[in-house]
């Protein structure tokens, strides 16, 4: 009986071709509008390493202007110094502990024969690879040794190193850059978080760095301050470390805490930091630290940004109005059957074999108006992509959201279209046969 209706189905779309695509393609409107929202929403407000993220926490100092807070109404920075960064790092009173900051320089491969080129780089501690689950193709980071000595050693990432060394093992080889030879102790795998909450200085979607150094060399080397820099007084000369030994806040720490009995531990530690660092004439403002594990920063940062949020509610708006249009268009069609509809209860169809014949045929149209729906969200995400620079690693939609939208495609079509079809059964037959 199913293979009967089935064929009902076939026939009657096939006998309204036009009416039937004009149902799909309204259909599909709406969904491939309703997907693209869907997909950016659910990617932004994603959290990539949730496994973890109740165990990871951003630091946050109020070494601010004692006459004006940092951010209104009273919130602390969101970096810290560079005083901090090392003294909270070198103290190691968390499970890990990691203080990061952008920088750039000249890459020399003249050994390779290239050409030089400028890279985006990354000084941090030997921390941050375990802390934020870095995998690695070649070899591992630094270790602390490395880190203490101020060895010249780097991480590359996977691109630097196909376009250095053409993708081998370089672990051990050695790079020229910033005017002097490392050695190389490891490269990454593909890595991309999305957001890069640990670093949201130029974005929360901008791509990670290229090489990777520890933190000590910043100083060694004067790097250049990166990402964001703020300082509330003035620097005493314009001598690289009176930078770094200034109240300037340029550097991102973050903390991995267990449980919250280390947490506890960790924050009475900070309060005794701020206060034995208050006896030294800093920290004049009130004592206000603050840790956020990365749920809260992504919250506090608002990564999904306003303008998104209104597209993803207007899009759903307009799903509603194309499944009100759905549900005209095939209201008008089945106003066309009546007869043929009376004549089937009159020969015996009784109101669930009326009701579930045409329902394979409303199904098969919101099943097709989905799948348009997916095809027209491709090219959409591909044209968001452009209009939202750094966004293109959101464009992919994933199983879930495909599922999901043809899913709601056929069931948003269900309701809409069983309601006219409702209708058309409650006449008594006789009276439909003479329409």
């Amino acid at each position: 009986m199913f293979k009967y209706y089935v064929q009902l189905a076939l026939s009657s779309i096939m006998r309204s071709k036009v009416h039937s695509l004009l149902t799909m393609l309204t259909i599909a409107l709406g969904i491939g509008a309703c997907t693209i929202t869907l997909t950016l929403v659910s990617s932004m407000s994603a959290n990539p390493i949730s496994h973890k993220s109740e165990q990871l926490f951003r630091v946050q100092l109020d070494n601010w202007d004692p006459n004006q807070a940092a951010i209104s109404p009273d919130l602390p920075p969101e970096f810290v110094t560079w005083t901090d960064a090392n003294n909270i790092v070198n103290a190691k009173q968390a499970k890990r502990q990691s203080a990061s900051a952008i920088t750039w320089g000249m890459v020399n491969p003249t050994e390779q024969g290239l050409t030089p080129f400028l890279a985006l780089m990354r000084v941090t501690s030997k921390d941050f690879f375990p802390m934020f689950d870095v995998p690695f193709i070649y070899g591992a980071g630094w270790d602390e040794s490395a880190e203490q000595n101020n060895d010249y050693v780097v991480v590359l990432s996977k691109e630097t190193n196909q376009r250095v060394f053409n993708g081998v093992n370089s672990v051990g080889k050695t790079l020229t850059m910033l005017g002097a030879t490392f050695t190389v102790v490891g490269v990454l795998d593909d890595w991309h978080m999305s957001p890069k909450f640990y670093d949201m200085s130029y974005g929360a979607f901008s791509a990670p760095e290229d090489i990777y150094l520890p933190l000590g060399l910043k100083a060694v080397f004067e790097l250049p301050h990166g990402g964001i820099t703020s300082c509330w007084k003035p620097i005493e000369s314009q001598r690289y470390d009176a930078f770094l030994h200034s109240e300037c806040i340029n550097f991102q720490l973050w903390v991995e805490l267990e449980d919250g009995e280390q947490k506890a531990q960790f924050n009475q530690y900070l309060t005794n930091y701020v206060t034995q660092q208050k006896t030294l004439g800093r920290f004049p403002r009130p004592l206000n630290n603050r840790l956020l594990d990365v749920t809260q920063w992504l919250e506090y940062k608002q990564v999904v940004k306003q303008d998104i949020q209104v597209m993803f509610w207007l899009s759903v708006m307009f799903l509603l109005v194309c499944l009100i249009n759905a549900a005209s268009l095939l209201s008008a069609k089945l106003h066309t059957k009546h007869s043929e509809i009376g004549l089937r209860r009159a020969l015996g169809a009784n109101f669930s074999q009326i009701i579930l014949q045409y329902s394979v045929e409303i199904v098969f149209i919101g099943l097709c108006g989905g799948i348009l729906g997916v095809l027209l969200a491709i090219f959409g995400l591909q044209g968001v992509a452009s209009l939202y620079a750094g966004y293109g690693q959101l464009i992919e939609l994933d199983l879930t959201v495909v599922t999901s939208v043809i899913a709601l495609a056929v069931v948003g079509t269900i309701i809409a279209g069983l309601i006219p079809v409702y209708s058309a059964c409650r006449p008594a037959p006789a009276m439909q046969i003479k329409q």
